[in-house]
């Protein structure tokens, strides 16, 4: 599946378009890195837990809009973003979303 965040993909026509694709979470923050995340926002540094965290959620959300692209007939997501908002003190809903696509390889 090739995902671009671009509208186009250079060396590629675009021969259908199949619409919208998304993926979603929302996880919730637990009381330990809530905790660890306080003290190291005090000292400054990174919040690796955290970073993991949201680095393992865009992964997720990826293999989830993906597969809504497949089950679509698409080869491709083209305008792919994420999105990340806050619900309520404790949770965060990630989500990654695009345009599915059928494209095929030009030539010349």
């Amino acid at each position: 599946m090739l995902i671009a965040t671009t509208n186009e993909i250079p060396g590629y026509t675009i021969d259908e378009v199949f619409g919208e694709v998304f993926g979603l979470t929302v996880r919730s923050r637990n009381i330990g890195s809530q905790i660890g995340a306080g003290f190291k926002s005090i000292l400054g540094g990174e919040l690796k837990g955290m970073t993991k965290a949201l680095v393992d959620s865009r992964h997720e959300v990826m293999g989830r809009m993906v597969e809504e692209a497949e089950a679509k007939g698409a080869n491709a997501i083209i305008a792919m973003r994420f999105d990340t908002s806050e619900m309520g003190q404790n949770w965060t809903e990630i989500c990654a979303y695009g345009t599915a696509v059928r494209v095929k390889k030009t030539f010349g």
